[in-house]
C-alpha cells in the first residue's frame, strides 16, 4: 500500500456523463486510478495510502486542450503588416508572412515552455499542438518536445504540412510527422499525429499520401476544415464540392480523420461526419477572432460526432474556453438549453480525449490515467450534484487551480515564470522584427 496515493475533497466529478459526488475520494497508484467512493471507504479499505486532504477543493479530470498552436502566444498583440479584412486576408497577408514564416527553433523553444505553464495552471494535463513553421524543418517537433517532457504534460504533437511553399516543402512535413510518430511509439506521454493543412493549400495527391502514411503509422490524421467561408467556396469553385464532400470524394474520410474548426459546414456535411466517424475539435473563442463564425457545435453534438475543445493557441484559459463553448451557442440559437454544462465538460474531458485517439484518459475510473485537477471550491452559493459543472464553467479561472496530477505525478512548475514571460517577450520581439 505504500504506493498507493489516496485524495479526498469536497467534491469528485469523475464522469462528465455521471453526476459529481460529494466526500468521495480517488485513489492512485502506479499511475493509474485504482478506485474511486466515499472517503470514508476508501480510508477504511487503504490506511496505509499516503493521503492528500483536498477539502475545499472539486476533484476533477483533467482538461484535454484538443487542438492548440503553442507558437501562437508570440504573435499576442502584434501589429499587421496590411489590414486584415476577413479570413483569407487573415492568412495571405498577416498570418503566413508575418508569424508562421518567421518562426525558427528559439522562438518554437520559448513559446512551447510559456504554454507548457499555462496548460498547469489552467488545469490542462493533455493537449494536441499543430506546429505550422515551414521554413524551421527539420527537427521543430523534437525542439517542442524536450520542453514538453520537462513539464510531464501529455501531450500529442504535429507538423502542418503544407504545399503552399513548395512541393518539397510539404513532403519535408509529412516526414517530420512521419520520423516523430515512430520516434515516441513507446513513450507513455508523448505521442504524434499526421497533419496536412486544407484543401486550397494541398493537392489531392497530397492529401490521399498523408492519410496513408497515418494508416502506416496507425495514426490520426489532422486538418483544418472550413475555418472560414473561403474554403468552401474554393472547393465549390475548383471541384464542385463543399469541402467535406470534397474529401469525401477523395475517400479519406473515416475513423482516422480527425477534422479541426468546421465552422462553414452544411447539415448534410454534418451527416457526413456522423456517418464516417470522423473526429471534430472546436475553437469557439478563436472562430470569434478570425470572423469566421459560430460552429454548429450543438448540432453536431445531437449528431453523436465525437467532439473535443481548444484553444487554437488564442486564449489558453482552458476555463475561459468552456465558458465560451457554454454560452455562444445559447445566443446562436436563442435557446437556453443547448449546451448544457455537463455536455460542455464532457468536450473539455473525455470527448476531447476521444478526439484524440486517446483511450483511458480524460475520466477517474478504474484503469484510467490518473490525470486529474483540484479545483477551488469556496463558492459564494451553496453547490449541488445538479449545478456543480456549471458554477464550475463559469465562476473559476486558472488561479483557482489548487494542484495538477499527470500519469499518477503531482506537476509543479519546473522553470520560474517570470523567466518563462522575458524569454517569450525576447522571442517575440524576435519575431515581430521579422
Amino acid at each position: 500500500m505504500q504506493d498507493i496515493t489516496l485524495i479526498s475533497g469536497d467534491w469528485l466529478l469523475y464522469d462528465s456523463l455521471q453526476l459529481p459526488q460529494p466526500n468521495w475520494a480517488v485513489a492512485v497508484q502506479r499511475g493509474k486510478v485504482l478506485e474511486i467512493g466515499t472517503t470514508e471507504g476508501l480510508r477504511a479499505l487503504y490506511p496505509q495510502a499516503q493521503h492528500k486532504d483536498a477539502r475545499g477543493c472539486v476533484i476533477a479530470p483533467g482538461f484535454v486542450n484538443a487542438h492548440t498552436h503553442m507558437y501562437g502566444v508570440l504573435a499576442h498583440g502584434i501589429p499587421p503588416a496590411a489590414q486584415v479584412l476577413d479570413f483569407w486576408s487573415f492568412l495571405r497577408d498577416y498570418w503566413w508572412v508575418q508569424v508562421e514564416d518567421a518562426l525558427d527553433h528559439a522562438m518554437i523553444a520559448a513559446a512551447t515552455a510559456h504554454f507548457c505553464m499555462e496548460c498547469l495552471q489552467s488545469g490542462v494535463t493533455t493537449f494536441y499542438d499543430i506546429l505550422e513553421a515551414p521554413m524551421a524543418l527539420r527537427g521543430c517537433l523534437n525542439v517542442e518536445a524536450e520542453v514538453v517532457r520537462r513539464y510531464g504534460l501529455r501531450a500529442l504533437l504535429s507538423f502542418e504540412a503544407t504545399e503552399r511553399v513548395s512541393p518539397e516543402n510539404g513532403e519535408a512535413g509529412l516526414q517530420e510527422n512521419a520520423e516523430f510518430i515512430r520516434a515516441t511509439a513507446h513513450e507513455p506521454l508523448l505521442g504524434g499525429v499526421m497533419c496536412f493543412h486544407t484543401t486550397f493549400t494541398c493537392s489531392a495527391a497530397f492529401i490521399r499520401r498523408a492519410f496513408a502514411l497515418g494508416a502506416e503509422l496507425g495514426s490520426l490524421v489532422h486538418f483544418h476544415c472550413a475555418e472560414g467561408t473561403y474554403e468552401p467556396e474554393y472547393c465549390l469553385k475548383h471541384f464542385g464540392k463543399r469541402t467535406l464532400e470534397y474529401y469525401d470524394s477523395l475517400g479519406v474520410l473515416s475513423e482516422r480523420a480527425m477534422a479541426s474548426q468546421c465552422v462553414q459546414v452544411s447539415a448534410e456535411e454534418i451527416s457526413l461526419l456522423a456517418r464516417r466517424g470522423v473526429k471534430v475539435t472546436s475553437m469557439p473563442l478563436s472562430n470569434c477572432e478570425v470572423g469566421g463564425g459560430f460552429a454548429p457545435l450543438p448540432e453536431m453534438d445531437a449528431a453523436n460526432i465525437t467532439l473535443g475543445l481548444g484553444t487554437d493557441g488564442y486564449v489558453n484559459n482552458f476555463f475561459a474556453l468552456m465558458r465560451g463553448a457554454f454560452l455562444m451557442h445559447k445566443a446562436r440559437r436563442q435557446d437556453p438549453t443547448v449546451m448544457p454544462a455537463d455536455r460542455v465538460w464532457h468536450m473539455a474531458t473525455a470527448g476531447g480525449a476521444a478526439a484524440l485517439g486517446l483511450a483511458n484518459v480524460g475520466k477517474l475510473l478504474p484503469s484510467y490515467s490518473a490525470d486529474l485537477i483540484l479545483i477551488d471550491a469556496d463558492l459564494p452559493t451553496p453547490i449541488t450534484a445538479h449545478n456543480l459543472r456549471e458554477q464550475l464553467i463559469l465562476w473559476r479561472d486558472p488561479v483557482h487551480i489548487g494542484g495538477v496530477m499527470v500519469n499518477g505525478q503531482w506537476r509543479d512548475l519546473p522553470d520560474d515564470p517570470r523567466a518563462v514571460r522575458a524569454a517569450t517577450r525576447q522571442q517575440a520581439a524576435r519575431l515581430w522584427k521579422r
